[in-house]
């Protein structure tokens, strides 16, 4: 069993910054791996970021260059650092844990881009 719990949503201005967290019940390491997804109203659930294990990371391309997965030192907490948001990256943020084999999600947070 992998809980997640995602913090750092809010209200940001078009290219502004946040910094998303999911916090997990065990060490992120020991997953298969780590992502970030996001739902936008009316879409689809869409892979964003994702860090597996051995630590090699890929991104949408919306997000390329924009957006960086990171992992803490400490290892139960992965980041998403967003910079340069706009209005298409407004939905909610959900953190997946891949372990053994089995899917894992927090509720999620969400993300507003005022233009």
């Amino acid at each position: 069993q992998v809980q997640l719990v995602e913090s750092g949503g809010g209200l940001v201005q078009a290219g502004g910054s946040l910094r998303l967290s999911c916090a997990a019940s065990r060490s992120i390491w020991s997953m298969n791996a780590m992502g970030w997804y996001r739902q936008a109203t009316g879409r689809q659930r869409e892979l964003v970021a994702r860090i597996v294990s051995g630590g090699s990371t890929n991104y949408a391309d919306s997000v390329k260059g924009r957006f960086t997965i990171s992992g803490d030192g400490a290892g139960k907490t992965v980041y998403l650092q967003m910079k340069n948001l706009n209005a298409e990256d407004t939905a909610v943020y959900y953190c997946n844990a891949i372990f053994s084999g089995v899917d894992y999600w927090g509720k999620g947070t969400l993300v507003t881009v005022s233009s």
